[in-house]
């Protein structure tokens, strides 16, 4: 007998519906499954057939044949184990098949046939093509975010089995938590000082501007970057759902209500690989940590300590805004709509990188900051010295210079309004045959770039970020129409060179 149960797989950060067709006829008892499994998902035969036994179900003792179609995808993950015994029991008669015509099945299954928690279960939803789902109480909030899908929870096999031919009770969904139950992050006011640091962090987060923090150790590199989730404008509903089903897909545990709200703020450790950071894989292939801070902030301390061939890697998703990862059999488009924000040395010693306070070669200090390529020093919107802080701001700070996170956030948010208001999504983002038009200079803003095109101070990648920076701090200014050279002096000054004059463009 034949039984065909709905179920999807997952790609990236994407689903992919799929049909598990099952047969069960005569022949040696066998259980095999086709149709390019993975790993993981060829376990599943063995996971399958100790929940049917210990659901009290029972075992054919027939020939079993699994097939995952399309079989042209590979198959990942474990989140076929409900469908393969969902139709284990309808190709056996234990279960009328067509009760399972509408509906798709997502969930692992445990030795003793409970359902746990299983990662990516927004994507496959979402590829779902059925009006109604089965999914694990744990995922039930989680699979309810997008709408317009019946979702049935439960906690068991048996649950699944007896709910579907009308015999017992589908668990409760849990509801949406409310937003204020997500931490905010930490606030500006801690600060002391940092006058430019503060200026800097509020562009990066106005106009979604890179920025990279250099300064010796103590300075506030770090504390001035946590602070900057705590200043973006919380994410709309459509960005909420994009980072919510990243997050899903790459396992990490999401917050209460399923749905994540603020935006994220991501730190890999120095020794983090090109696959952890970027994305990819083998088999089954995972967002990197580029791609889970999409929508929000990825902060790399200590980028001098990364590997230059990781680092390098960043270039082209940083400029196109997503990554693709292309393997024998598939390609696979991860988002990479992030903030980058770094933080380093200017030099290995810890230093302030003058000669007089430190303590490196003039050899070391080169191939510290060979760590950090010309084209992708090139493309930080923002790079600022972080000095440490004076004394008196740290035992005796003023007031009107440790304005609170809700005060620059409101600000910020206003800039992104006007942002908004010209069709794009924030000043970062502003396309090169537009800047004429969104961001227009003076005439002596532009005699201005071109002297520094000509000296080659300045590359013409860099110019474009220059004006789409002064845009920012025209919008942070309240100001409209063509803008004006302040503006863009105060630009070039937040791109200084953070290493020796030799190092390249600005």
């Amino acid at each position: 007998m034949l039984a065909t149960v709905s179920s999807a797989t997952l790609l990236g950060v994407e689903g992919c519906a799929i049909r598990v067709e099952v047969h069960v006829g005569n022949g040696l008892p066998g259980f095999s499954i086709v149709g390019l499994p993975d790993a993981t998902c060829r376990e599943a035969r063995d996971r399958v057939r100790a929940a049917v036994v210990s659901s009290g179900f029972k075992w054919p003792q027939h020939r079993i044949t699994v097939n995952l179609a399309p079989t042209s995808v590979r198959k990942a993950g474990s989140g076929m184990d409900l469908p393969i015994a969902v139709g284990v029991l309808g190709a056996d008669g234990q279960l009328d098949p067509s009760l399972c015509d509408g509906i798709a099945f997502f969930g692992e299954l445990g030795l003793d046939g409970s359902l746990r928690r299983l990662a990516g279960t927004l994507p496959l939803v979402g590829a779902a093509r059925e009006p109604a789902v089965v999914v694990p109480v744990a995922c039930a909030a989680e699979a309810s975010l997008l709408g317009g899908t019946r979702v049935l929870a439960a906690v068991s096999l048996r649950n699944v089995v007896l709910a579907i031919a009308g015999q017992d009770q589908w668990s409760r969904v849990p509801g949406a938590a409310p937003a204020t139950e997500q931490d905010p992050g930490e606030d500006l006011a801690d600060v002391r000082g940092q006058p430019v640091g503060r200026l800097a962090v509020e562009v990066a987060a106005a106009g979604g501007h890179h920025l990279l923090l250099v300064g010796p150790p103590g300075a506030g590199k770090t504390m001035l970057a946590r602070r900057i989730p705590g200043i973006l404008p919380p994410l709309t509903r459509a960005e909420a759902l994009d980072v919510t089903r990243v997050h899903s897909a790459a396992g990490l545990e999401l917050p209460p209500g399923a749905l994540v709200l603020r935006p994220p703020f991501r730190v890999p450790h120095h020794s983090a690989s090109m696959v952890s950071l970027i994305g990819g894989g083998t088999t089954q292939i995972r967002p990197g940590e580029l791609s889970c801070s999409s929508h929000g902030v990825l902060f790399l301390d200590e980028l001098g300590e990364f590997s230059s061939s990781v680092l390098d890697a960043l270039r082209q998703p940083l400029e196109d805004g997503a990554v693709v990862v292309c393997r024998a059999r598939h390609s696979v488009r991860l988002p990479a709509q992030c903030l980058l924000v770094a933080a380093m040395n200017p030099c290995p010693c810890g230093g302030d990188g003058s000669p007089a306070g430190c303590r490196c070669s003039e050899a070391a200090r080169a191939r510290y900051a060979s760590k950090v390529s010309g084209p992708l020093l090139d493309r930080f919107d923002l790079r600022v010295a972080v000095d440490p802080p004076d004394v008196s701001d740290l035992v005796a700070p003023d007031p009107a210079a440790t304005e609170t996170s809700a005060t620059v956030a409101a600000r910020v948010a206003r800039a992104r309004g006007r942002a908004a208001a010209r069709g794009v999504r924030c000043n970062a983002a502003i396309p090169g045959r537009r800047l004429d038009e969104l961001a227009a200079i003076d005439g002596a803003s532009r005699r201005l770039l071109e002297h520094r095109l000509r000296q080659g101070r300045l590359s013409a990648r860099g110019m474009h970020r220059v004006r789409r920076v002064a845009r920012t701090l025209a919008d942070l200014a309240g100001e409209e129409g063509a803008v004006a050279e302040e503006h863009v002096l105060a630009a070039l000054a937040l791109r200084s060179e953070p290493f020796a004059p030799s190092r390249g463009v600005a």
